[in-house]
């Protein structure tokens, strides 16, 4: 057959490919192939071809991925109600001719604008993950030759040659294998190498099981192979999770929602007061322009004008608190997020395991033997006691000859055994080369005493291999390979007494032995072995059966007690994998996920689009554990299927395949040691240590910050809406105004904000990790909130009237002076009425509140402040303050304690109870 110049009948249409609507390629024999593909592999395409195709398909590479531009990080600074009203009303101050006021209040937008800016500009990447994710030249065979081209240059229909170490350029179709093995880890999760062969598959093979393709992106570990390209660009595996990874929409996060909806709330509240305080000043015959000032600062009063600043500030030391447990944040809005996650969506490679493969047991006819060092493999009950290897190696001479067998039969080499001081070879060899050391059976020295002849590279139509060793006159064959096809191949069985032959019932005895491992979640390995007169001989026949070898990555050591403590605070683990079932069931359970009786696994085949879904298959999802085998749309459907169902969700991920669901989910947390740039671009929290701890760390940071939150609102709003509610009840009684406009923003710009920054700051009750999460539609203040900001907004509004009524009428002081009496009262007030924000259940003298240094910072300062209003000249002047005599000093501070002495009657019954209820652990009022 000659390579075609025309346009190919069925060429595939990478188009088509990118929508999900690809060729099933694995499902066709080589020959089949090279047919529909019309081209002939010892010759490749012809030039006029490839550029026909190029024409056709366009250029192999992803298309470009837009990044945040600074000016988008600016404008998102804006995207706030609050800030959107505080701009207008320091405009509508600034139209009117009242700068000072216009000033205070763009100067509060302007700080909180550069905050959230400078904090999110430093955590964008300057590069795209994507894009980088592909090699600049690949080998490959054209009009008869050999030659490297550009990887972008590569067509449907190219013959490429790879090699240990490349980077596969492109989705293939293997026609040619020698010893092949891919990692696929960053495509499918599965943490092993997998064997590649070119036999075909039925068209339903999930993608992690199509041994006969390569796809663009993943990395030849071991062999070489020949393959023809049948997609490029975003016709490929990894174009169309980039496609998914664009269409994935990025909701706004719960804290943003909140804010948003208490700003809009707070909006419609100061349209309402500054008609309702004007309407009623000019009805009672007011000064109209004194009534036009009031209502413009009353409305600007409404607003908690420090709220931008504080949530900004607070959710930066999040930031940075974070990032000292090895959490770094993109977004400054994820670092609250976490904190009203329901749900945590973990892969298991590396996050709950350790991502290196331990040799976990031993099985010869003499004993099963538990290796010490590794973490428990399985779930049986008759697990053996841990042993070491070297004692293992003195008990039963034949599990050291079976691991003598893996140390013998292998490609791999330990960094202290290699060339450039790095491990090499597959995970499963080497785990049994450090097994074989710890039994005094370093590869070196035993290929010293056994010189190996000849070697048979794994071959995947057998599942075996064989390496010929020069024994003492004869040649010994050490094989090594699937177990069931090892079995097959051996006649007898090696015991503590000699040989024996292999029956029927032995046969089935070691079948049911190797079912029970596995089912265990082992990868298991069988292990023979013979003589034979030369290196000439056949070595899958007449075989010895030593034994069998089981392998585990191990769970991390500190995850079980991280789980545990995200149970204790209402957090479900949700593991989500590429692995087999039995694997992920194994360490879901060692881990602690679920208990073994609860533990519910689904195969990712069975997760159907959420529109396809009822509500009783979507319920059967949620409450699933463990989900295996699954592929990347599959886990944006599991994000979407939770979300639907009202969860929080926080999604953790590694690879390119984890791409699409980190984004959709409320919360994207990237591994930052083995992470993709694919998975770490689109991730709103990347872990530098990998490790599952940090992200149980995040969430009680982040629920730390939501509660201070909330208390810098409450502590805002409680006092701010008592001055609009004082001046409103003085106009509607016709008493002089207890403050002047600029005297309310002189107090909401300054001594408001660095209490409430405090309390934004502040380390969070103990007890935080031991309560539920939040109910995900639970609103940053609550109806009972809002019914204890309007008992305390009229307690402390009667408290400036009555201190300004007393100063009038008893101590004999000018209009100004009883002005400046009332104006401190509700600056001390607010001073005091931060301790009133203590936790319920919390001690008087031993509290979050008391135990914070910034707060008696905050009213050091804001004390000072108050002050310098009265004695400093020229800002007296601009307040309209003057000097007060000690009796005026008496009244205030008194009147102003009123407020903390209630809040602490109510607090103290609250103080007495050892266990706080959950209503009361929401927030104190």
């Amino acid at each position: 057959m000659q390579p075609s110049t025309g346009t190919p009948q069925n060429a595939p249409d990478t188009t088509k490919a990118a929508n999900g609507a690809d060729r099933q390629w694995w499902a066709l024999s080589p020959d089949d192939l090279c047919q529909r593909l019309s081209v002939v592999p010892d010759e490749g395409l012809g030039e006029a071809e490839v550029r026909r195709r190029r024409t056709a398909y366009g250029h192999n590479r992803l298309r470009q991925i837009n990044r945040r531009s600074p000016l988008r990080i600016l404008l998102r600074q804006f995207e706030s109600v609050v800030i959107l009203v505080l701009f207008a009303a320091g405009a509508l101050a600034l139209t009117l001719g009242h700068l000072a006021e216009g000033i205070a209040v763009f100067a509060v937008v302007l700080v909180n604008t550069a905050i959230g800016f400078i904090s999110e500009w430093r955590a964008v990447r300057s590069m795209e993950a994507l894009q980088r994710l592909r090699r600049r030249r690949t080998r490959v065979r054209r009009d008869g030759r050999e030659r490297d081209v550009s990887v972008e240059a590569l067509v449907p229909g190219d013959v490429i040659l790879l090699t240990e170490g490349d980077l596969v350029p492109a989705d293939l179709r293997l026609i040619d294998v020698e010893g092949l093995q891919a990692n696929e880890a960053s495509l499918t999760g599965e943490s092993v190498p997998v064997d590649k062969q070119t036999g075909a598959v039925a068209r339903d093979t999930p993608l992690a099981e199509r041994h006969g393709m390569l796809y663009k992106g993943t990395t030849v570990t071991q062999g070489a192979g020949t393959g023809i390209a049948v997609a490029t660009g975003m016709g490929t595996e990894l174009g169309r999770i980039a496609e998914l990874a664009e269409q994935a929409t990025q909701q706004a996060t719960p804290l943003e929602q909140r804010l948003n909806r208490l700003g809009q709330r707070l909006a419609w509240i100061v349209i309402g007061v500054a008609a309702v305080v004007g309407g009623s000043g000019l009805a009672a015959g007011r000064d109209p322009v004194l009534m036009i000032e009031t209502a413009i600062a009353l409305g600007v009063a409404a607003i908690p004008e420090g709220l931008p600043i504080v949530s900004t500030l607070a959710l930066a030391r999040g930031m940075w608190l974070m990032a000292g447990h090895q959490a770094l944040v993109n977004r400054l809005s994820a670092v609250e997020t976490l904190g009203a996650t329901q749900v945590i969506f973990t892969d298991k490679t590396g996050t709950l395991t350790e991502n290196r493969m331990t040799l976990r047991r031993l099985v010869t006819a003499s004993g099963d033997h538990c290796v010490a060092g590794a973490e428990a493999g399985t779930s049986e009950a008759d697990e053996p006691t841990p042993e070491a290897p070297e004692g293992i190696a003195a008990a039963d001479p034949l599990a050291r000859r079976l691991v003598e067998i893996g140390t013998l039969c292998s490609n791999a080499a330990l960094a202290e055994d290699s060339d450039d001081g790095k491990p090499r070879g597959d995970p499963t060899e080497l785990a049994l080369l450090e097994a074989g050391t710890g039994m005094g059976l370093r590869r070196p020295e035993v290929l010293a005493e056994h010189t190996e002849l000849r070697e048979i590279a794994f071959d995947p139509d057998v599942m075996m291999m064989a390496t010929y060793h020069q024994g003492e006159g004869q040649v010994e064959v050490a094989v090594k390979g699937a177990p069931a096809a090892v079995l097959d191949a051996c006649d007898r069985v090696a015991t503590d007494s000699g040989e024996v032959p292999l029956d029927d019932a032995g046969r089935e005895a070691w079948h049911a032995r190797i079912d029970a491992l596995a089912r265990g979640g082992l990868r298991l390995l069988m292990m023979a072995d013979k003589t034979v007169d030369d290196a000439d001989a056949p070595a899958f026949t007449g075989l010895r059966l030593v034994g069998l070898v089981g392998l585990l990555d191990p769970p991390r050591q500190e995850v079980r007690a991280s789980i545990a403590a995200c149970r204790r605070a209402g957090l479900r683990v949700v593991m989500v994998t590429g692995d087999q079932p039995a694997t992920a069931r194994a360490i879901a359970g060692q881990v602690g996920i679920a208990e073994d009786a609860e533990l519910q696994v689904m195969h990712g085949s069975d997760l159907r689009p959420l529109e396809e879904m009822s509500e009783a298959e979507q319920e059967q999802v949620t409450r699933t554990q463990v989900f295996a085998r699954v592929t990347p749309e599959q886990k944006l459907r599991l994000v979407e299927i939770f979300q639907h169902r009202g969860e929080v969700v926080a999604m953790t991920g590694d690879g390119v395949n984890d791409a699409p669901a980190l984004k959709k989910a409320d919360i994207g947390v990237a591994m930052g040691r083995r992470g993709t740039d694919a998975a770490q671009q689109v991730a709103d929290i990347i872990l530098q240590d990998d490790r599952f701890p940090s992200i149980v760390a995040a969430v009680e940071q982040g629920r730390v910050i939501f509660g201070n939150i909330r208390k810098a609102v409450m502590f805002m709003l409680c006092t701010n809406f008592a001055e609009v509610v004082s001046v409103a009840l003085a106009t509607v009684l016709g008493a002089p105004l207890p403050l002047r406009p600029l005297q309310i923003l002189y107090l909401n710009v300054l001594t408001d904000v660095f209490p409430a920054l405090a309390l934004g700051v502040g380390r969070g009750p103990a007890s935080i990790m031991d309560q539920p999460p939040r109910d995900p539609e639970e609103p940053v203040l609550t109806r009972r909130h809002w019914l204890a900001i309007t008992a305390w907004s009229l307690l402390i509004a009667a408290c400036i009237l009555g201190a300004l009524f007393v100063a009038l009428a008893y101590l004999g002081l000018s209009e100004t002076g009883a002005v400046t009496v009332s104006f401190l009262t509700l600056g001390f007030t607010k001073l005091w009425f931060v301790f009133n924000l203590r936790e319920r259940g919390s001690r008087l003298l031993h509290n979050e509140v008391l135990g914070n240094p910034w707060i008696w910072a905050a009213i050091a300062l804001c004390a000072a402040l108050l002050a310098a209003a009265l004695y400093v000249p020229g800002l007296s002047a601009v307040l309209e303050t003057e000097r007060l005599p000690l009796a005026g000093w008496g009244l205030l501070l008194a009147v102003s304690l009123v407020p903390l002495l209630i809040g602490q009657m109510l607090l103290a019954p609250a103080g007495r109870r050892a266990t706080p209820t959950r209503s009361q652990r929401q927030s104190n009022p």
